[in-house]
């Protein structure tokens, strides 16, 4: 005898992993725009990598592996889902911004303000970038040699 697949086995599973988590479907609809748009950004400007997607991929699914361990933490503080709510909450807000900065690059309108805001944002990234870079240089000693013979150089 062979016992079939039900899909009530499906919701005790996603209830003990989710909880009654409010706006997870929202949440799910937004990252499926956001890949969706993604793809298109990544077309229109010519670099559409299958790592660059694998890995964007992987950070939709660590968000959801997020979620599951604030359901947990919420489950076991007993704070009746403020954790898991306000994890939700935060992606979701990421998302709609991905999404947004995702249209303005494919030349979709997008309000001044917010096209502003993102453009500041974006500077914000180049400059962390940067930063890392040059805390990467000093980790590794890749310039030690140049400012060495510079150095030497200098004192003759």
């Amino acid at each position: 005898m062979t016992e079939g697949f039900s899909l009530e086995q499906l919701d005790v599973v996603r209830f003990y992993l989710f909880g009654d988590v409010k706006f997870l479907h929202l949440l799910l609809v937004l990252m499926f725009l956001d890949v969706f748009t993604g793809i298109f950004k990544a077309i229109k400007n010519h670099n559409l990598w299958s790592r660059k997607s694998l890995f964007g991929y992987a950070r939709k699914i660590l968000v959801l592996v997020v979620i599951i361990l604030a359901n947990v933490i919420d489950q076991i503080l007993g704070l009746s889902g403020a954790i898991t709510y306000a994890t939700v909450i935060f992606y979701i807000a990421n998302e709609g911004l991905s999404i947004l900065e995702n249209c303005a690059e494919l030349g979709v309108l997008v309000p001044t303000g917010l096209a502003e805001k993102l453009k500041v944002v974006e500077s914000q990234k180049v400059e962390s970038d940067s930063f890392k870079k040059i805390i990467g240089e000093e980790l590794a000693g890749s310039k030690v040699d140049k400012q060495l013979e510079a150095a030497k150089e200098g004192e003759k």
